[in-house]
């Protein structure tokens, strides 16, 4: 019974908040409905000069066909080398094609290596010839086992989830128990016979309720307005979710019971938030980290949690494909819970 009046009372504080009600409802939404269009790792408006020495019908084919590609942008044609390498200085353009004796050179501004290493890729498909093969057999193929139309929000949603999901369920307890320390409403439960594990589930239950709509916010979102739905079962993306908020959560609860204001609770959660993002596998493999930091992707929430979502939403497993990473998830996320619990100093005042 204690518990439920203790539940009450963190909603009731939620609900006289002028911004949380609103941050909790507009932050999934404004996520969904922009992020998936700007987060992709695919490289457009590259800006490419051309040098043409040879003016051939050929190298005029080639210009037009750059022309109308849509990851170029025709910089025009330059006299000289020297020309087009003074655009590039100037931030001017990405790219130099030369056209030579029949020989293509390709010279990429390196400065932004991404873009330049996927514009010379991108440039290069354009300007080799076709490779003539002895037979039909040894000619490589792809087969698309997944994602098939190679939609590039379907692999980014999943990772959208997480994000949404750490950043709620993280930071909002983060600055729980350390927002009543300065406020002063911490001395009345401090001397109250309420016992610690009914104070700290007290704060966590709430944002384990706001991880549930949250994650059903992201998955209506992304079938209204993506057409995007999961091709596992929807009951386990509810299970990881609320997994990784148990973890996240109980954590930032931690961070709240060690820190004495908002400022050095922020400044201790975001430390740690870039670090499991980074390390996650989220953005990159971790399979090209080196080895030390491989490592720590054995407790490293996120790591469990990117590859469960994306084997459940995407590839479409079942809780057999998905048991390792949910076990480890539990395991972690009862550590984290207990060690709140424990850290919750209640006569510390």
């Amino acid at each position: 019974m204690t518990l439920k009046y203790l539940i009450q009372k963190e909603f009731l504080q939620i609900r006289r908040n002028a911004f949380l009600p609103r941050l909790i409802v507009l932050f999934p939404i404004l996520i969904m409905c922009v992020m998936p269009w700007v987060m992709q790792m695919e490289v457009k408006n590259i800006v490419v000069d051309v040098v043409d020495i040879d003016r051939t019908v050929e190298s005029q084919r080639l210009l037009q066909q750059i022309a109308a590609s849509n990851y170029f942008i025709f910089g025009g044609q330059k006299a000289t080398y020297a020309e087009a390498m003074n655009d590039i200085e100037k931030g001017c353009a990405d790219v130099i094609l030369e056209i030579r004796d029949g020989h293509y050179l390709i010279a990429a501004n390196a400065v932004n290596g991404t873009k330049g290493a996927m514009g010379s890729a991108y440039l290069s498909q354009i300007v080799s010839p076709p490779v003539a093969y002895a037979a039909v057999s040894s000619q490589p193929s792809t087969l698309l086992l997944y994602n098939k139309g190679q939609n590039y929000k379907l692999y980014m949603i999943p990772a959208l989830f997480a994000i949404v999901m750490m950043l709620m369920t993280g930071f909002l307890p983060t600055l729980n128990i350390v927002g009543e320390k300065e406020t002063g409403t911490i001395e009345q439960i401090n001397v109250t016979p309420v016992s610690k594990w009914s104070f700290i589930l007290a704060k966590l239950i709430p944002y384990w309720l706001i991880a549930l709509f949250v994650i059903t916010v992201c998955l209506v979102l992304a079938w209204l307005v993506y057409g995007l739905t999961s091709a596992g079962p929807v009951w386990l993306i509810y299970v990881l979710a609320m997994l990784l908020a148990l973890f996240f959560s109980s954590f930032g609860l931690i961070v709240s019971n060690y820190s004495d204001t908002m400022q050095q609770a922020m400044f201790v959660m975001w430390f740690f938030v870039v670090s499991i993002l980074l390390l996650s596998g989220l953005f990159t493999p971790t399979r090209s980290m080196p080895d030390w930091a491989y490592a720590t992707t054995y407790i490293n929430p996120m790591h469990y949690f990117i590859d469960a979502i994306r084997t459940v939403f995407v590839r479409g497993g079942g809780f057999q494909q998905v048991a390792h990473q949910i076990a480890a998830l539990l395991a972690i996320g009862s550590f984290m819970a207990v060690w709140a619990v424990q850290s919750y100093k209640k006569n510390s005042l």
